[in-house]
C-alpha cells in the first residue's frame, strides 16, 4: 500500500508539526477517527458521490459519540477531518494515524511492538514480556497484544520491521524443515 502511505504523509507531517503543544491529545482522537474510519461502510458512504461532506463527517461524529459519548472532538479534530473529507481521502486516514504516530514514537523514542500470542497474557506477565522485549531491541517498546490462537503456544513479536518468534508454530516449521532437507 505504498499508495496510501504516500498520501497519508504529507497529512501525518502537517498535523504533527501542527499538534506540538500537544501530541497526546492528538493521538487519541487521531486513533479513534482511524478506528471509525476503516469500517468499510463508512467508506462506502464517503465515496457515495451522493453523500455530502457534511453527512460524511456527521456519520463519522455519530459513530464516536456512540463509542465515546461523553467525549467531544476538539475543534483541530474537527478541521482536520473536514480537510481529509474534502480532499476525498477518508481511506488513508488509518495510514495517516500509524505514520503519525510514527513521528510520536521517533520524538519520544520509542517503537510499537504488536506481540501475537495465543492466549491472553496478564498484566503481570505482560510487564515481564515488555521488560524483556525493551532490553533485547534496546528501546522502550508500546506493546499491543493480539490473539492468534493458531500459534499454539509462545508469543511472536514484531518492531517495525523485526521479528521474534517463539511460537511452538514457528519451532513445529523449522522441525519440518528440518527433517524434510
Amino acid at each position: 500500500m505504498a499508495e496510501l502511505a504516500t498520501i497519508a504523509r504529507p497529512y501525518a507531517d502537517a498535523l504533527f508539526k501542527a499538534s506540538q503543544s500537544d501530541v497526546q491529545a492528538a493521538s487519541v482522537w487521531l486513533e479513534a477517527l482511524a478506528v471509525v474510519t476503516s469500517d468499510s461502510q463508512i467508506l462506502e458512504l464517503a465515496n457515495n458521490p451522493s453523500s455530502s461532506v457534511e453527512q460524511v463527517f456527521g456519520v463519522i461524529q455519530g459513530v464516536l459519540k456512540s463509542m465515546q459519548p461523553s467525549t467531544e472532538l476538539p475543534a483541530a479534530a474537527q478541521n482536520f477531518l473536514h480537510a481529509v473529507i474534502d480532499n476525498g481521502r477518508l481511506d488513508a486516514l488509518p495510514e495517516m494515524a500509524a505514520q503519525f504516530r510514527a513521528h510520536v514514537n521517533a520524538q519520544s523514542g520509542a517503537s510499537d511492538a504488536l506481540v501475537y500470542s495465543a492466549f491472553d497474557i496478564d498484566a503481570s506477565a505482560l510487564q515481564e514480556v515488555t521488560n524483556a522485549l525493551e532490553k533485547r531491541f534496546e528501546r522502550k517498546l508500546k506493546v499491543v497484544v493480539k490473539l492468534q490462537p493458531e500459534l499454539i503456544g509462545g508469543i511472536r513479536v514484531v518492531v517495525g520491521d523485526e521479528v521474534l518468534d517463539t511460537s511452538v508454530k514457528a519451532r513445529l516449521e523449522q522441525m519440518k524443515v528440518a527433517l524434510a532437507a
